[in-house]
């Protein structure tokens, strides 16, 4: 069943083709387009176009519809073409001719527009959550191992004095920048878009004030030609929040996978969050973060993917754009499952005491001692200078007593105003 079918049929490879992968990924959304469906009844009821007994069952119909989706039960077998052919259906086989009035004054156009922004928005806010709760985490641990020290690096190379307290909270800090990047995505996913019909709006004297009010959409995408043109803004929003998100938890992945090698010995974990080797019983792999490595990596691709997929299409509906459903549903389901999986393992990871005490990372100390002679009055070239030939002769003698004081630095964390600044973005 088509709700666009005539009296001639299509070519089976071509409704095929057609077709795609809706029906799998219409499954996840179609309990927004009940939702959405119920409340474009209810506005048919307000303007006359049904009688309150009529938007009581449609309402009631599509409830159980909407049940039986949340709980995995509804199925669109093949002979419907999509969650809007196969619930419009299931009405009309409950109520009669009543299910065939609940596409008055709407297009699938504006059906699946709406869906997937409700889906989204959904989506982007537990995102949010799962996101704030790692920060939360994140600054746990560095107040816990503020005072234990840990190489920094830069170009690979051993650099200056760090700290797991530094290390944590630089990660929970960037964190807030992906918060404020979801906010965006979800502010531009808050406009409701039911009611552009297939783009050209409606003659029926529908209230999409109404409907923006039941879908608790912050406002109203009031142009029914640019509420169409939302559709791939939207999800190319979405893709880039997601994209950088995924840079923040790559990146942690990685230094947590180097940190656990056996040449940095900084970290550890237990064993059953670690996997071995077929064929060398000494190795604890950390396949947990090189997965949430390379997942996120695929993730950041994909803004460039929707870019293309996009590109110099005229305003009005394209069908190519339901290939965006796919790759943002898959998105989401990555990106918690990672957000997930780091939370819980760094809720277990334990840190190495003592590290820079080992005579290989006296070099980490080399600034903070010529700092010294600066502080004395030696110019700062002068005392660079005289620390490269100490160094070079072997007369090096490390300053391990660090007097790093200023906001933001190992000995000042600015635990309590990076927390701040997550409670003014997270709400």
């Amino acid at each position: 069943m088509k709700l666009w079918q005539k009296e001639t049929s299509t070519n089976e490879k071509i409704d095929h083709f057609t077709v795609g992968n809706d029906r799998t990924y219409d499954l996840v959304l179609a309990p927004y387009d009940c939702i959405a469906s119920k409340a474009h009844a209810h506005m048919l009821g307000k303007i006359g176009l049904l009688l309150p007994k009529e938007v009581e069952k449609l309402t009631q119909a599509l409830n159980t519809i909407q049940e039986s989706a949340e709980q995995g039960d509804f199925e669109i077998e093949k002979e419907f073409e999509d969650m809007h052919s196969k619930i419009e259906f299931i009405l009309t086989e409950k109520l009669g001719d009543l299910g065939k009035k609940i596409h008055t004054a709407r297009s699938r156009n504006d059906q699946v527009l709406v869906a997937i922004q409700l889906f989204i928005k959904t989506e982007l806010t537990q995102v949010k959550k799962e996101v704030v709760s790692l920060f939360d985490l994140l600054m746990d641990l560095a107040e816990r191992h503020q005072n234990d020290l840990l190489p920094g690096y830069t170009h690979m190379q051993v650099a200056m004095p760090s700290s797991f307290g530094l290390w944590f909270s630089a990660y929970a800090e960037s964190l807030i920048d992906d918060v404020a990047f979801l906010n965006t995505a979800i502010e531009l996913t808050d406009q409701n878009p039911l009611g552009s019909a297939a783009g050209f709006g409606s003659s029926f004297p529908i209230d999409r004030e109404m409907t923006t009010k039941e879908l608790n959409f912050k406002t109203l995408k009031y142009n029914v030609v640019a509420a169409q043109m939302g559709r791939g803004k939207i999800e190319k929003a979405t893709a880039t929040t997601l994209g950088m998100l995924s840079g923040t938890l790559a990146k942690l992945a990685m230094d947590v996978c180097m940190y656990m090698g056996q040449d940095f010995d900084f970290i550890y974990f237990p064993e059953e969050l670690t996997t071995g080797s077929s064929i060398m019983p000494h190795k604890k792999n950390p396949d947990v973060f090189e997965l949430i490595r390379g997942k996120c990596n695929l993730l950041q691709g994909l803004p460039q993917q929707l870019a293309l997929l996009t590109s110099n299409l005229p305003s009005g509906y394209h069908r190519e754009m339901q290939l965006a459903k796919g790759p943002i549903i898959e998105a989401f389901q990555e990106i918690k499952a990672c957000l997930e999986m780091m939370r819980f393992s760094l809720s277990k990871i334990q840190v190495r005491k003592n590290i820079t005490a080992d005579s290989k990372y006296d070099y980490l100390f080399s600034v903070d001692t010529l700092n010294e002679w600066v502080k004395q009055g030696v110019p700062f070239r002068e005392a660079y200078q005289k620390m490269g030939k100490e160094i070079a002769t072997g007369n090096y003698t490390p300053k391990r007593n660090l007097d790093h004081s200023h906001q933001g630095s190992l000995g000042n964390l600015q635990l309590e105003n990076i927390r701040q600044k997550m409670n003014s973005v997270k709400n």
